[in-house]
């Protein structure tokens, strides 16, 4: 039975639909990802899902006792509260009392001030009554399973951090469908896998917006794509959507042009003037006052963004090198005893935990920041584009197009002058909404329009921090062909794995303690070298263990005692046992690696649920056999 049922919907905010007449059903246990461009209506579709929207006709059906949550794309203010108190306002009215509950418990002043002890007895006694010890017991569980420290502030936190405390309130309800709209924004690449594997493990309904095309791959057992007010149902994963779509574009092209021809031709018929209005050709005429209508109510694909990189005088070969950079912020080391060059033409990645000091770095390799010690050397004819993840470059009370154009109404572009609207509509913005004030724009629109700034300046080292957060797939892809062919040199700071893995030609990993350590490709091949490396010190530890403990049952078998200090004979099936511990502890471990390996792998996660449990449950038990094998190993030998 369908958890969610949407019959026959239409929203709009005032001009066309922007979904129209829409259907479709949720099952349990169904990964929804929601696709299309920026502006198409996922984030509407999930407000209207949620009832903070109503729509303009049609209805939502949600079983009865179906539960939903949201987790914004939005990251609030917290006003002061705690992490427990933010949670705990997840469960509404009752979840504001177990807060303050909460704090007068833990406050020093309750004691001291009988007001406060009579309002915590009132809240005790009222709580009580409503089951409230339960519901403050799933506040405290949710907290442990997520890691979080309740008595920290809100506003204090990181920006994932505040990610996962937004989580943990959608979650705390324990809600049979969960929506999520871009929840990879500002995470971390450790927090994203934390989130992947959370959400797959807790079994829940998903509905979810992510420009994260990796997480989509992992997560996603069905696609859903809004494209001009409409649904199109894709029951696969996101790569097979990929093909699929490139040939549904394909037939829908060809439909349109056949249906193109036709009517052309009834034009020209229709023309010929006497001969098409006898009464028995009036239904022909009749036909093609529908063609007509048809044709113009035809919905034609957005456009796609025309990237253009302005054309600079080629930099040194040299454009940057550090050697024996370190810098700290207070006590706090981010970067220690670094050492890497960037040549022209170089594409660099970095990545990192958040706080990690990636922008730092990059602030030293630009000559931004003198670091504490070390030495920089700068290229020659450096000119540098920056784009900034937090959009700091934006006035928010200038229009899109003042924020491009300086309050010009042409631009520069490779040598041309443009008039600031025509050049705006190769970003996708429409006349009016390059007149818009950059503060009502969406998300996706400020990073079109910092592209678009950005582009207007010659360039030969282009520095994007965080690129690909809000934007489309499509956009996504036309940003990472222009830069793959881009001929001067790229420092990019991103968590897109996708994006790393098709762009970037070297990687530069944040270790802890400031150490930075360059791999070569991106980030798959990182994930593949670090694995490399893993398996050869596990292997080399196996086999110190194997050989030390033959040296010792050598040194053991040698040793001639009184017979008050021998040590007691083992039995011939022990005496075998033993031999044959080595052989099969280095199998135990070899298929643990595999398995590792298998886990680590992107598509794993796609396979059944059955498969992945097997697997889950032979990697648990093969640690079990282990720690067995190597207890009765040191058994055996002692004895």
């Amino acid at each position: 039975m369908a958890m969610i049922e949407v019959r026959e919907i239409s929203f709009s905010y005032g001009g066309d639909n922007l979904l129209d007449r829409i259907t479709f059903q949720i099952e349990p246990g169904e990964r929804i990802g929601l696709m299309g461009r920026n502006g198409a209506g996922k984030s509407t579709l999930l407000k209207l899902l949620q009832g903070d929207l109503q729509p303009d006709a049609g209805e939502i059906y949600i079983a009865s006792g179906v539960k939903l949550a949201r987790l914004a794309q939005e990251v609030p203010r917290g006003d002061q509260q705690t992490v427990f108190d933010e949670v705990a306002g997840g469960l509404g009215i009752a979840g504001e009392k177990i807060a303050r509950m909460h704090a007068l418990t833990i406050s020093p002043e309750t004691a001291q001030r009988p007001e406060l002890a009579t309002e915590l007895a009132r809240l005790q006694a009222t709580i009580g009554g409503a089951e409230g010890w339960k519901l403050q017991e799933q506040v405290d569980q949710i907290l442990s399973r997520m890691d979080l420290d309740p008595t920290l502030l809100f506003d204090a936190l990181s920006s994932g951090m505040k990610r996962r405390v937004l989580l943990a309130r959608a979650l705390v309800a324990r809600p049979d469908v969960l929506l999520l709209d871009e929840p990879t924004n500002h995470l971390d690449l450790d927090a994203i896998r934390w989130l992947e594997e959370f959400l797959l493990r807790e079994g829940l309904t998903l509905v979810f917006v992510t420009h994260d095309r990796a997480f989509l791959q992992r997560l996603a057992n069905r696609i859903v794509e809004v494209e001009r007010a409409r649904l199109f149902d894709w029951t696969c994963d996101y790569k097979t959507f990929l093909q699929r779509k490139e040939q549904a574009l394909e037939n829908e092209a060809r439909q349109q042009e056949l249906f193109d021809k036709k009517l052309a031709q009834e034009e020209v018929w229709v023309r010929t003037g006497v001969k098409a209005r006898r009464t028995r050709n009036e239904g022909r005429v009749r036909a093609l006052e529908r063609l007509r209508n048809e044709r113009a109510q035809r919905r034609e694909q957005t456009g796609n963004v025309r990237l253009q990189l302005q054309d600079a005088q080629r930099s040194g070969s040299l454009v940057a090198a550090i050697e024996e950079v370190s810098h700290q912020f207070g006590d706090r080391p981010v970067l220690s005893r670094v050492t890497t060059a960037i040549y022209r033409g170089d594409k660099i990645g970095i990545i990192g935990p958040n706080g990690a000091g990636k922008t730092t770095l990059v602030r030293v390799f630009l000559g931004e920041l003198t670091p504490d010690e070390g030495t920089v050397r700068l290229g020659s004819n450096l000119q540098v584009a920056y784009f900034d993840q937090l959009r700091a470059q934006l006035d928010e009370e200038k229009s899109a197009a003042d924020n491009v154009a300086d309050g010009n109404d042409t631009v520069l572009v490779n040598g041309k002058s443009r008039h600031i609207v025509g050049y705006m509509g190769d970003f996708l913005f429409s006349k009016e909404r390059a007149r818009t004030l950059v503060r009502f724009l969406s998300g996706g629109e400020r990073n079109r329009l910092l592209l678009a700034r950005m582009f207007t300046k010659p360039a030969n080292v282009l520095v994007l921090d965080e690129p690909t957060n809000d934007l489309d797939a499509e956009t996504l892809e036309l940003l990472e062909e222009l830069l793959v062919d881009y001929q001067g040199t790229l420092i990019t700071v991103s968590h897109d794995r996708a994006f790393l893995n098709n762009v970037v030609t070297s990687t530069l990993v944040f270790e802890g303690d400031g150490k930075v350590k360059e791999f070569a490709g991106g980030y798959d091949d990182w994930v593949r070298q670090c694995s490399a490396q893993s398996a050869a010190v596990a292997a080399e530890k196996s086999k110190g263990i194997v050989a030390a403990a033959a040296a010792t049952a050598a040194a053991a078998a040698s040793t001639t005692s009184s017979p008050a200090a021998r040590p007691k004979r083992l039995s011939f099936k022990e005496q075998k046992e033993l031999e044959a511990l080595p052989g099969l502890i280095e199998r135990l471990e070899t298929e643990q690696a595999q398995l590792h390996e298998q886990m680590a792998a992107p598509t794993f996660y796609q396979k059944s649920g059955s498969e992945i449990a097997a697997a889950s449950g032979r990697l648990a038990t093969i640690d079990a056999e282990l720690a067995t094998a190597y207890t009765r190993w040191e058994d055996l030998e002692g004895t």
